[in-house]
């Protein structure tokens, strides 16, 4: 085992990730920019780097400095958690140059798993089911249009290196394909310094399924579960749980049959995430994450499992400890709480929190690195904070889930826990009745 990990990011993350490394004996350090030196990773660590300004390129993305600090504090491995440089092949690379283990998949692996459409090609291969769509990168806009005819209205233009809604467009008539395929052409080049694009079916209303991996380096890879992750906005989650209460015990097990078939055939080590849309009964493969994702907490509720710890073991050469034999128990809900205006367009809300009391009692958990009088940096992504309850059922965990948002105290700034109190309240989300369009359908019902 380790003795000492760096860990390459900042918030929330970092500290789960300090926490996990103290329940193994693992000494820590943290790296942070000067924005950031009130934050609890910085105060927790046992070991502290600054290495910048607050500007992300300067401090939490400049490598040089981050490799530096892990070779003046002699450690051994590097974790980046999630966001920044996690899904950065170059990173992973310069890393095990430097002698230091990258906890994560290597860097081929990150670099051929987040090309969209060798990732495709791959599932495909492994006998999953993938969206139809172009095969592999589109050689122009002829390219697209033809494609677009083969398969039919709507379709979507995605970035083959692209994520968080960036370098996308969708559709939906063929006069429409010219000047989408050049906009998300561009915001691509721009974005991810890769213009390339593929083109598959879109889906009008499908629900967003992921599912938990974990490879080893004996071969061993098992699936723990699937995650609910349709309340989004602009493609990013604001509300995920598991089990989701669209799947059945036969579509999960063909979920995960599918899930270890893919990540088997490209021989995946480390924690990760296979990400499905699923329209009715059927499921397309859409992409994988090479990370630890933000909502891997209800994972560990209902399948009792410490993932950040499992994922540290495995990048020490250990097999997987847990097993495929488990049994869901009850039902997880978390909320992203972000420092955000909802009232303003989600308007991101920086400052100072004049008062904070997060809430407590059975099957309730928070992960956050702020505190009263903690002043949020500008710089950054706007959660603050992940709340995640648990309960013997659905039903139970969105109870507990409405009670602890209604606990959860935070003054001085905006957040979005009024906006996800009201979805946790309305019937379509009570009943399971919702998918990837349900929060643009709620906001324009809800401000009409």
């Amino acid at each position: 085992m380790f003795k000492k990990i760096l860990i390459a990011n900042r918030g929330e993350i970092a500290l789960r990730i300090i926490r996990a490394c103290k329940e193994l004996g693992i000494s820590t350090v943290s790296v942070y920019s000067k924005a950031d030196e009130d934050s609890l990773h910085v105060r927790f660590a046992d070991e502290v780097v600054c290495i910048g300004p607050g500007p992300s390129r300067e401090s939490y993305l400049n490598i040089p400095r981050i490799i530096s600090a892990a070779e003046i504090t002699n450690a051994e491995a590097i974790h980046p958690g999630y966001g920044f440089l996690a899904e950065n092949a170059e990173f992973a690379e310069m890393c095990e140059a430097s002698g230091i283990r990258f906890i994560g998949p290597s860097a081929d692996m990150i670099s051929n798993m987040g090309d969209k459409a060798f990732a495709k090609e791959k599932m495909q291969q492994a006998g999953v089911p993938t969206i139809p769509g172009s095969r592999g990168i589109l050689k122009g806009v002829e390219n697209a249009k033809k494609v677009a005819e083969e398969i039919g209205y709507p379709v979507i233009l995605k970035a083959t290196a692209g994520g968080g809604g960036r370098g996308m467009r969708i559709v939906r008539a063929p006069e429409e394909l010219e000047k989408a395929y050049a906009t998300a052409s561009g915001e691509a080049a721009a974005g991810f310094n890769n213009p390339d694009l593929y083109l598959e079916k879109y889906f009008e209303q499908p629900r967003h399924i992921e599912i938990q991996i974990m490879g080893d380096s004996k071969g061993n890879v098992i699936a723990l579960g699937e995650r609910e992750c349709s309340i989004q906005r602009k493609h990013q989650k604001l509300i995920e749980e598991s089990p989701s209460p669209a799947v059945s015990q036969e579509l999960r097990e063909r979920f995960i049959e599918a899930a270890v078939k893919g990540a088997k055939l490209v021989n995946y080590q480390s924690a990760g995430t296979i990400e499905f849309l699923l329209d009715g009964e059927k499921f397309y493969f859409m992409e994988m994450n090479t990370r630890i994702q933000v909502e891997h907490p209800v994972t560990e509720y209902v399948i009792g499992v410490d993932l950040l710890k499992e994922q540290i073991r495995i990048a020490a050469g250990h097999e997987i400890s847990c097993s495929s034999a488990y049994k869901i128990r009850g039902h997880s809900i978390e909320c992203r709480i972000n420092a955000e205006d909802p009232d303003n367009g989600f308007r991101p809300s920086p400052g100072r929190i004049t008062n904070f009391h997060v809430p407590g009692g059975p099957g309730v958990r928070v992960d956050t690195h702020v505190y009263d009088q903690y002043n949020i940096p500008s710089f950054y992504d706007s959660l603050i904070a992940k709340l995640i309850t648990h309960g013997n059922t659905r039903d139970e965990a969105i109870r507990r889930m409405i009670r602890s948002l209604e606990e959860f105290v935070i003054e001085g700034i905006k957040t979005t826990i009024p906006f996800q109190l009201k979805v946790l309240n309305d019937p379509d989300f009570q009943s399971g009745n919702f998918n990837t369009k349900y929060l643009e359908h709620f906001l324009a019902k809800n401000n009409s």
